[in-house]
């Protein structure tokens, strides 16, 4: 590399991802870093705590795909149009709340589905979303300690979603037990987004309803006497670039032997999305490096991080939205997209939007064909096909790795290049025979077994059926796996699973 690679690039390029996965304009978060810098500073908070400003503004919503599941069934499909809905009335009165929120419910279906989803969301809305917040903030916490984030900023992105009033999620903090940061980039947060969609008057507003309730009053009547210099920053025309210089010193880097990890933590936080997918990026890293050695380096950075984009679609079926299929298919431009902003990941963005490419033409986002696809390219096309293909069906029992080969195997040489078909089957039979070292955290078989099944989305009931145990074992299981891996939801043992090599 020509330089470090800062921590601060790190952050922004995954705030790209989020803002994706939020429903929001790319550059939200970035926006809402400078806001929070500025209403830090005019509250006059001491300089050291602006690094914790600056880093739980940028990665407030690190842990979004890890609820995303959840939040697509109660939405009817489309969590992202939920998501979008929320962030102008997140911390409003319950009126106003629901007022914004219902009509994002089961998106393009008729008028009976959205009245069930919107029975469903009263009825049970308020628990879903306080288990998808727990689930977020573990998230959160996990991958940002893989980030090197310091125990102040963890603390402040588990309180991320705490309001004034002990109201919020997931600890009901209220008052100044909240840390600060998440305070700050709470109301920051609100400027940004209510300022954009309804305008100054409807700001000002807000901060003044919202003033003791969700936000700090202190911190509102800050924001309502300098509502100039925060639009300012809201409004930046080079949010990436600002954000960037106004990072507060010290100025962290990524040592180079860290790299890898914080490609696993893009490729971790991109598989959270759908639990059928946990552990999906890192096996096609693996697979698409074993099968080019010459290669392996480049591959197995593609293949980590060539997910990325997939935060911009949603976790549901929207009905059969032609606006989801075609988010689906720009999932790696958004990859190629975001990555390119990094001088470090950069080489690997091209790569990496070409995954899903094919000979004849047929693939995307590009429809590159033959004569534009590099032998890289061919072979993480080859390694990511053959991954889809183990990908178990809803409901049905996930396909075996011989059927997965024949299939890939058809699709050889008009769609994809035979020899790197040959040479990812040959790779994947090499990984089914290694030898196993005994399980981490002090698990037993079984538990791998529960644990495996927990992490693809099976509830308690089907991880019972699926082993012929009754309900009671399987909770039992499942509260021993929680305890012996330390963690609480499904998305903190999925993390923890993929790290440990265990889907």
């Amino acid at each position: 590399m020509t330089r470090p690679l800062r921590l601060a690039e790190v952050m922004a390029a995954v705030s790209l991802a989020t803002d994706l996965g939020m429903g929001q304009p790319l550059e939200q978060c970035l926006r809402t870093c400078l806001t929070a810098l500025e209403l830090a500073d005019a509250a006059g908070v001491e300089r050291g705590t602006l690094s914790e400003v600056y880093c739980t503004a940028l990665l407030r919503f690190l842990g979004c795909t890890a609820d995303a599941h959840e939040a697509a069934a109660l939405a009817g499909g489309d969590e992202i149009a939920l998501r979008a809905a929320i962030a102008p009335v997140l911390g409003a009165p319950p009126h106003e709340f629901l007022r914004g929120v219902v009509p994002a419910l089961a998106p393009g279906r008729t008028l009976l589905p959205r009245a069930r989803a919107a029975t469903v969301f009263l009825a049970t809305g308020r628990d879903t979303l306080r288990a998808g917040v727990r689930a977020h903030c573990e998230a959160a916490e996990i991958l940002a300690v893989r980030l090197g984030l310091p125990a102040v900023t963890r603390a402040a992105l588990r309180a991320a979603f705490e309001t004034w009033d002990g109201k919020g999620f997931p600890d009901g903090l209220a008052g100044e037990d909240i840390p600060l940061p998440a305070r700050i980039a709470f109301a920051a947060r609100d400027i940004e987004v209510i300022n954009r969609l309804h305008g100054r008057e409807a700001l000002r507003d807000a901060l003044s309803a919202r003033s003791g309730g969700s936000l700090d009053p202190a911190l509102a009547e800050t924001a309502l006497r300098h509502l100039d210099r925060l639009l300012e920053a809201a409004q930046t025309e080079r949010p990436w670039d600002e954000a960037l210089r106004r990072e507060p010193a010290p100025v962290a880097t990524v040592p180079d032997d860290r790299i890898d990890e914080v490609l696993t933590v893009f490729a971790d936080f991109a598989d959270l999305k759908v639990p059928a997918r946990a552990g999906f990026s890192r096996d096609v890293a693996a697979l698409a490096a074993s099968a080019a050695p010459d290669h392996a380096e480049t591959l197995r950075g593609a293949g980590l991080v060539e997910d990325l984009g997939r935060a911009a679609v949603p976790a549901g079926d929207p009905a059969g939205s032609l606006d989801a299929s075609e988010r689906l298919r720009l999932h790696p431009y958004y990859s190629e997209r975001i990555l390119a902003r990094v001088p470090a990941t950069a080489p690997l963005a091209r790569l990496a939007g070409m995954h899903h490419e094919r000979l004849d033409g047929s693939g995307y986002y590009r429809g590159a064909t033959a004569g534009e696809l590099p032998w890289e390219a061919r072979v993480l096309a080859a390694a990511d096909a053959f991954r889809e293909l183990l990908i178990a069906a809803p409901g049905r029992p996930q396909p075996s790795a011989a059927r997965a080969a024949d299939a890939l195997s058809r699709e050889a040489p008009h769609r994809l290049d035979s020899d790197a078909v040959d040479a990812v089957l040959a790779a994947a039979g090499a990984r089914d025979r290694r030898s196993r070292p005994a399980w981490p955290a002090g698990l037993t078989a079984r538990e791998v077994e529960v644990l495996r099944l927990l992490c693809h989305g099976a509830t308690k009931k089907e991880v019972a059926a699926a082993l012929a145990v009754s309900p009671a074992t399987a909770d039992h299981h499942v509260r021993h796996i929680y305890v012996k891996t330390g963690c609480s939801t499904r998305a903190g043992a999925a993390l923890f699973a993929a790290a440990h090599d265990l889907l």
